[in-house]
């Protein structure tokens, strides 16, 4: 569903006296809707579409970056899958959330928080309309649907919200009121994750199955997103049993290659759940496309976006994940937390510290998964369509930000122009996929684990494996190993070799998709790994030729706090503006 772009805060006329003539100074404002002319099925569904369009996260006033739907600053950077990039100085304020050195006065958490409630706000308008009297155009069933589609996006802003900062406050169609603007400075001080299950719960019980239109929400999204909701709070068998419903009838299926998840060609593909629609070359300015992720590209006019701005580049910590044994599959230790992993001893060979023009062979029998040249641009290895990454100058700055590119959102250079808006090769349609197959298989193998089964935990990850195994590869001179795990696998090792098995799979599944952060956390395992990945992350590297080289420095002596850094600060400024009869009615997260 291509974006419409409204006003979402609606005035409603008043009646006036005058001696003059009324109709002399009943004159609309400008810029506005009143509730008179949305009052019928087309304002209806504007409002719906607005509440829609700000899924990409962008279009609520800041920068868009601040709320893009990748969450790469605060799902990303944080996570040890990948690093700020560009060079010292720009954008600081990435640099302080990347470092964990979290301020309450950061812009980027009061973008995302006002993208957050902002949401939340056009989805209640859209919500209270269609159930309005004064709506005379719509059947019940269509009213229904409408209300089912709001709470769907509801949820899902309240859910970005509770992922961030945990205590905050829901707001729905009973809290909002137009005509108070302190109707909605409530208290954080209640857990909202039932709030957050209702919406999702009756999206899925009032939704259709599918929709005539790509990227509205429907009963299996719903379902989708109530499970991952009980995921987060650990509800395991619930979870279980909406994901077993979605894999056996949602009609969803894996498909057939890795990168099916990360091309424009195959947007809505059979393995897609709910995506967030891009569009390009469609009459507007280019926002439609993935505006929200502009940063994230080759400093170079000869690369993919046509040079800039070198921002979200993958960790050494992350590619030295996608080695493999001999046998094809991870290097993993018998630790939940990962700290037992012995994949970071020695780094995959790369070109860090050498210029383009410089000398330089990629060893390529070192053995890999290949999804990592499907998520990560090394020097010597095809990308995309675009010929081998020629390293150095495609990176602004490969000292301080080390030596790849991120991928899954890259366009192929023979879609360039279909892909890309005509005023802007950053501004793409490869639509970011939200909710997949994959992610229901790996939650379902989750939650196999946490309930003792570890027999079927290990079933499920071999479907990813295999598919992982059986897909196309970006370039067949690299050696790619990767196997299933043999069976009785899981069981042999026990549980905590499994849990860090599944949560592997995830990692090297989803890398780059910003989920790795919210993930350590609600695993509770955020503060050792986390701690290890800046430790070994901040001093030389060392491959297997014994070459050593710099690596990220700047994160010496940096730490994650537990009890501080699994949630980050609420915006100093929304506690200021919280305030009713001189007292804030929000509270700010411990340690800030």
């Amino acid at each position: 569903m291509k974006k419409l772009i409204i006003i979402a805060s609606l005035v409603a006329t008043v009646g006036v006296n005058f001696s003059c003539s009324d109709s002399f100074f009943a004159i609309e404002p400008q810029g506005a809707a009143s509730l008179t002319s949305l009052s019928n099925k087309n304002g209806v569904n504007a409002l719906l579409i607005g509440a829609y369009s700000l899924m990409d996260g962008v279009g609520a006033g800041n920068t868009g970056r601040q709320s893009t739907i990748s969450n790469y600053v605060f799902g990303g950077i944080t996570s040890g899958d990948a690093v700020k990039g560009t060079d010292i100085g720009d954008q600081p304020e990435q640099e302080y959330i990347e470092q964990f050195n979290w301020l309450s006065d950061n812009t980027y958490f009061l973008g995302k928080w006002q993208h957050s409630y902002d949401g939340v706000a056009r989805a209640n308008e859209a919500l209270m309309l269609a159930k309005s009297a004064d709506v005379k155009d719509m059947t019940d069933a269509e009213k229904t649907q409408v209300v089912a589609e709001s709470r769907f996006l509801r949820g899902h802003f309240h859910f970005e919200a509770k992922k961030m900062w945990n205590m905050v406050p829901y707001i729905d169609e009973n809290i909002y009121k137009r005509d108070d603007p302190n109707s909605t400075k409530v208290p954080n001080d209640k857990d909202i994750w039932a709030n957050i299950e209702a919406d999702f719960k009756f999206a899925a019980d009032n939704l259709p199955a599918t929709q005539a239109q790509k990227g509205r929400a429907t009963k299996w999204a719903a379902k989708t997103y109530l499970a991952k909701a009980m995921l987060f709070q650990k509800k395991y068998a619930e979870a279980k049993a909406l994901l077993l419903d979605v894999y056996a009838n949602s009609g969803k299926k894996l498909m057939p290659n890795f990168h099916d998840n990360y091309r424009n060609i195959t947007n809505n593909n059979a393995e897609s759940i709910f995506e967030i629609e891009f569009s390009v070359n469609d009459g507007s300015t280019g926002n439609n496309g993935n505006a929200g992720d502009n940063l994230n590209w080759p400093y170079s006019a000869n690369s993919p976006g046509r040079g800039c701005c070198g921002f979200y580049l993958p960790s050494q910590n992350l590619v030295n994940s996608f080695k493999t044994t001999s046998d094809g599959l991870p290097m993993l230790g018998a630790k939940a937390d990962g700290t037992a992993d012995t994949y970071n001893a020695v780094d995959v060979p790369n070109d860090e510290g050498l210029k383009s023009n410089q000398a330089f062979s990629l060893d390529k029998t070192v053995p890999v998964d290949p999804r990592l040249d499907w998520t990560v641009g090394r020097r010597g290895v095809n990308f995309l369509d675009w010929g081998q990454m020629p390293g150095y100058d495609w990176i602004r700055n490969q000292n301080y930000s080390g030596p790849y590119i991120g991928k899954k959102w890259m366009y192929y250079l023979a879609d360039e122009g279909s892909s890309t808006h005509s005023t802007n090769k950053r501004a793409v349609n490869n639509n970011y996929r939200l909710l997949k197959m994959s992610s229901v298989i790996l939650w379902l193998a989750e939650c196999e684990v946490e309930l003792g089964n570890l027999a079927e935990a290990e079933k499920y990850v071999n479907l990813i494996r295999n598919r992982a195994k059986t897909g196309s590869v970006q370039d067949a001179s690299v050696n790619y190993v990767v196997n299933p795990y043999p069976t009785g696998t899981f069981a042999s090792k026990g549980k905590e070799f499994a849990q860090n098995a599944v949560r592997m799979e995830n990692r090297l599944e989803f890398a780059m998709e910003g989920h790795r952060f919210f993930d350590l956390v609600r695993w509770g395992i955020a503060e050792p790994y986390l701690n290890k990945y800046l430790k070994e992350e901040s001093v030389n590297g060392t491959d297997i030729t014994g070459r050593t080289y710099n690596k990220r420095g700047y994160l010496a002596g940096k730490t994650f706090k537990a009890g501080r850094n699994e949630y980050f600060p609420l915006p100093n400024d929304e506690i200021l503006n919280s305030q009713k009869a001189g007292a804030a009615t929000l509270k700010q997260n411990p340690g800030y």
